[in-house]
């Protein structure tokens, strides 16, 4: 990969992407960093770190939410949209006719997407007002000044900070490398893991022998996880297909082999967001109205981050929502469809409905893989790092966040290397 990133560098028009995407990032970076006028930082900070969730939540934006810097919710409102209306598109016949569109039902699409973002965005900043109202900050203008004014000025610029934290990622994608909401995400999970790690590391200048063996056991269980999820994200079973020879007019077509690759991870971190979406949103909703309550005393002890209750429903719920994922993403009826259509089939299957069987039948048992692979990757590094008994290295990476940085990774790679490979491709006539 880091030859690749060198031999991208020579390249004139690769070169200007990385660095307009560089620059896209850094302004990120500083927008998670600045604070947001009307807070009262440190009791706002220790509010949220009381919150296992909200913890989850800053250390995929790289602590901007903590800090309760400008950016601090991140795009977290455009996934919880994009997640509602993929399902929506399912549930709803007229969104579900809008997505086989084309371009133009995608476009559409995506605008109800922003739409609905907003709307998140708005919720939840008004949310966090409301339930973090004693960190609001009534002197800021030098005088008394009533609550509900500055916890509309809070709401507006976190509002306004999400939608531009989109708007960043959507630029990324038009004019640099990779995509950019997903880079967002990569650089806020490396950057609270390197603050992790530089706290542990100056803890062993200062004399703490405890944090070394910490550190020797986090690289070491984390170069195995990352080496596993690699292996995984890049398993595929390869399905042959021959076309048969077509004479049209005085030329022959057809008669060549290739193949139908299917992903074993090819749901990618959707049911992960899925299954801990469902069981943090009911204790969100009642850390923000009731705090207090016995049910969200329950609630936390039985079914929050971390219990044995809440690490076995997440695995149950992986496996649920991986083959539901599968159900969206891959239909067998259309792709055998296409295969009979253009003179194809798969040696030993009849074309048609036996084809459509079998490739079901096929993506159903590698679905399973998967999502085994997935529960594993959510449950077992959580329990390694917890292990270790250091709260920052075990906030440090989450399930998603592993995921997340080997998929971006692995992704960029390609794109570089795609890139790269059609500005060398000299054609037939050179």
């Amino acid at each position: 990969m880091f030859k690749t990133i060198v031999n991208a560098f020579k390249v004139k028009e690769i070169r200007n992407k990385i660095l307009i995407t560089l620059a896209l990032l850094l302004v990120y970076r500083v927008g998670c960093w600045l604070p947001v006028p009307g807070l009262v930082l440190s009791k706002f900070s220790e509010a949220i770190g009381s919150q296992d969730f909200l913890t989850l939540i800053s250390s995929i934006s790289g602590g901007a939410l903590s800090q309760g810097a400008i950016l601090a919710l991140g795009i977290s409102p455009y996934i919880s949209a994009s997640i509602i209306i993929q399902l929506l598109t399912i549930a709803i016949p007229s969104l579900e006719r809008l997505s086989k569109q084309g371009e133009e039902g995608r476009k559409r699409i995506g605008f109800y997407t922003k739409i609905c973002a907003l709307v998140l965005a708005i919720a939840q900043a008004v949310a966090i007002v409301i339930s973090y109202s004693d960190c609001l900050n009534t002197h800021m203008f030098g005088f008394e000044t009533p609550i509900w004014v500055i916890g509309m000025l809070v709401s507006i610029i976190l509002i306004a900070g999400s939608m531009f934290t989109y708007w960043l990622g959507e630029k990324i994608t038009e004019l640099g490398i990779g995509n950019g909401l997903s880079l967002l995400i990569f650089v806020g999970i490396l950057s609270t893991a390197a603050s992790s790690i530089y706290s542990n590391i100056v803890g062993i200048f200062q004399g703490s022998y405890s944090n070394i063996i910490d550190l020797v056991v986090f690289v070491i269980a984390l170069i195995l996880i990352f080496g596993f999820i690699v292996f995984m994200d890049l398993a595929e079973r390869k399905i042959p297909v021959q076309y048969a020879k077509q004479i049209k007019g005085r030329k022959m077509y057809g008669g060549q082999s290739t193949f139908i690759p299917i992903r074993v991870n090819s749901t990618g971190v959707m049911p992960i967001i899925f299954a801990m979406s469902l069981l943090t949103f009911p204790q969100l909703i009642m850390s923000i109205f009731w705090p207090t309550s016995s049910a969200y005393v329950w609630y936390s002890q039985w079914l929050g981050a971390g219990s044995w209750v809440y690490i076995v429903a997440v695995g149950l719920l992986i496996l649920f929502f991986a083959y539901f994922w599968t159900q969206v993403t891959f239909n067998p009826d259309d792709i055998a469809r296409n295969i009979q259509q253009n003179g194809g089939f798969i040696p030993t299957v009849r074309a048609g409905k036996p084809t459509a069987d079998y490739l079901r039948r096929i993506s159903n048992r590698i679905t399973l893989f998967g999502a085994i692979f997935l529960a594993i990757i959510a449950i077992i590094p959580s329990l390694i790092f917890k292990g270790i008994g250091n709260g920052g290295l075990v906030g440090a990476f989450s399930a998603t966040g592993l995921l997340i940085v080997v998929s971006v990774a692995i992704e960029i790679n390609k794109q570089l290397e795609a890139q790269m490979l059609m500005r060398n491709y000299k054609g037939f006539l050179k």
